[in-house]
């Protein structure tokens, strides 16, 4: 994940979490990262597009929706469907969609 460097105070999603929850492997990261999945999702949207410098007025006229399903999607309000999501990230921020699978 990039860090932020317009202010030396913003620090990046993994910094902040091993700060409050401790590095990956110790008890209190492994119950955090259990509820955090569902969660992640919308922030990295969010991210992305703070980092582009759009509001969320902008990337819904660009997917073609409204601002309300946005913020939904970034509030982990609304379910995103795979099509949608790759429809985000290829028309919003014209980048590409990289899903994994760990076992």
């Amino acid at each position: 994940m990039s860090k932020m460097t317009n202010d030396k105070n913003l620090k990046s999603l993994d910094e902040f979490i091993d700060e409050q929850y401790g590095k990956r492997g110790t008890k209190k990261r492994e119950i955090f990262e259990e509820g955090y999945e569902e969660f992640k999702l919308g922030f990295l949207i969010r991210q992305a597009r703070l980092e582009k410098g759009m509001t969320q007025e902008e990337l819904a006229e660009k997917v073609g929706t409204n601002k309300g399903y946005i913020s939904k999607v970034e509030n982990n309000i609304k379910d995103v469907r795979i099509s949608t999501l790759q429809k985000i990230i290829k028309k919003g921020f014209d980048g590409e969609l990289e899903l994994a699978i760990r076992i």
